[in-house]
């Protein structure tokens, strides 16, 4: 049943983002309806004007249920002021600086640098026959299209390793 959720809001996200040509990643992300969670929290964390205004980016976007699967309590925790440095950390390590399409993702496995700030910032792109994954989330719905970059729906919040 979770797998055909997030393939229904995937598919909405896609259709969605087809009608929104001229977007912007947040925008797109708003009318899709299933990323309320990762919206709130870019907000929070200072990151929601850089996604609508910043260029050429890529987005590995945890759906709603990503959020939900991680342990109780952890979003309120990490959506409180006193977190918004740890907030920023996780969500900036979904974003890399230039935008990729699903056809730049060489077959095997890559490190890809992200926007994150210190510590642990690149994450682990795997291409295989099956499809891709980042960090072990796998790539649920590739090449979302926004005015400034390009969005990949993933089906699980990734963490850096600091």
């Amino acid at each position: 049943m979770r797998k055909s959720i997030i393939g229904l809001s995937a598919a909405a996200f896609l259709a969605m983002a087809g009608a929104a040509n001229a977007a912007n990643i947040v925008e797109t992300a708003k009318e899709a309806g299933s990323f309320s969670t990762l919206l709130a929290a870019a907000e929070a964390a200072g990151l929601a004007e850089t996604l609508a205004t910043t260029g050429s980016l890529t987005v590995f976007a945890p759906t709603d249920e990503a959020f939900a699967a991680l342990p109780e309590g952890t979003v309120e925790n990490l959506l409180k002021p006193e977190n918004k440095d740890q907030l920023a950390a996780i969500l900036s390590y979904h974003v890399v600086g230039s935008e990729v399409t699903s056809d730049m993702i060489a077959d095997g496995t890559s490190e890809v640098e992200t926007l994150k700030g210190s510590g642990d910032r690149t994450i682990e792109v795997v291409k295989s026959g099956s499809g891709v994954t980042v960090d072990g989330a796998n790539v649920v719905t590739a090449d979302i299209k926004a005015d400034n970059g390009v969005i990949h729906v993933i089906d699980a919040v990734i963490l850096p390793s600091d």
